[in-house]
This record gives structure tokens, sequence and C-alpha cells, in this order.
């Protein structure tokens, strides 16, 4: 009879591994429970608010729709651009950065049609309505369109930004377009149709894009 003599180290080491180990069917678990856990290949992940309800800005490399206008006056002269663009909240940014306009307060719009070849800019056509009324102290207001007026300093210069909830790209970029019109006046936000804002003195047509 042979008998074998296991040392306290030996003995340590034989017990450590021995806990160590997992059993097969702990382990088939596990592995089941990651691969539930994981996104499935090319399905989208969606990011939730956090714990003030806040939807978090959005991730770096997700796609957002753009349109720049190239705005210009009745002699074709150029005044700057206008951007909009898709913001995670879901509201429409518009960007105004003009120069050599009359200075005092103006009323600028976005009208229904991305046509700015008539002298007058009539080719614009009304203000992307939507449905609605125009102004934004009439009930039933305001027009998708309707932006709040400018005002342009003494240099000629207005840089001006505002967030619209009721503007959105399916209306503006559709098969005719949109345009960004500004008027010799401003715009009263009541009067029907366009505010009683005056001629139209300058005109850009979107081009859109996404970034």
């Amino acid at each position: 009879m042979t008998c074998r003599i296991v040392t306290a180290g030996a003995f340590g080491a034989l017990l450590a591994g021995s806990l160590s180990m997992t059993p097969l069917w702990a382990q088939d678990a596990r592995a089941e429970a990651e691969a539930d856990a994981a996104p499935a290949a090319g399905a989208e992940q969606t990011v939730a608010p956090n714990s003030e309800g806040v939807e978090p800005a959005r991730p770096a490399g997700d796609v957002i729709r753009v349109g720049i206008a190239e705005v210009s006056d009745t002699d074709g002269s150029s005044l700057g651009d206008v951007r909009v663009e898709e913001t995670a909240s879901g509201q429409v940014l518009v960007s105004i950065a003009l120069e050599g306009l009359p200075a005092g307060p103006h009323g600028v719009h976005i009208h229904e049609i991305g046509d700015c070849s008539a002298e007058d800019f009539s080719s614009a056509e009304g203000h992307l309505a939507g449905g609605a009324e125009h102004g934004v102290m009439v009930e039933g207001g305001p027009h998708p369109g309707d932006l709040p007026n400018i005002s342009v300093g003494e240099d000629g210069t207005a840089t001006f930004d505002v967030f619209k909830a009721d503007l959105t790209f399916n209306l503006m970029d559709d098969a005719d377009g949109a345009a960004f019109i500004v008027h010799d006046g401003p715009d009263d936000y009541v009067s029907q149709p366009s505010g009683d804002a005056g001629d139209r003195i300058a005109c850009g047509t979107f081009e859109f894009r996404t970034e």
C-alpha cells in the first residue's frame, strides 16, 4: 500500500484551485446572459434620458440635416447666409449672419418656394404656413416660417439665433424647396398674411444636405 503525503503548501494550492473553478453549467449560463445583454450587430442604439429627464446631447457621429441659404439683395450683392439645422431636442436652430442691410428692424421669414428669380422676390411666394395663421400675436399663429424681427446695426450687420419647434425639414426640404426673405420694415406679428413688413429686399434659397 502506497501513501501519498500532501504538504500544507500543496494542499493550499489544491484547495485554492478547486475554489476558483467554475462549474460548466455556470459558465454556460453566464455566456448566455452576456450574449443577451450585447446589442445585435447593426441594431439601433438609443440613449436614455438622464436622471433629470433631459435627453443627452447628440452623440458624436450622428447625421443631422442642415440647410444653407446664401442671401442676396435685389442687385445680386451677397449679404451673408442663413443656416437651419436639426438639434437633439427636436427643434430647428435658425442662425442668421447678414451684412450690408439698412439699419433698423426688419421682418424675416422662411417662404414656401425656393425661388429668388423674380426681381421683387415674389417667386418665393408666401410664408411657409403649415396651415397656421400669420403672427405670434394671433390666435392660430404663428406660421412655421415666421421668425422674430432682426435688428440691423448702424454697420449694416445682423447676427441672430432662434429655435423653432414648429419648423421641420419635411416642410422645408420638399419638392419646391424653401427660401429666406428679408423685408424692408418690421413684422407687426399681427397683420395678415405677412405682418405688413413691406417690400422684399433680400432673398436666398436653401440648399439642404446632411452632416
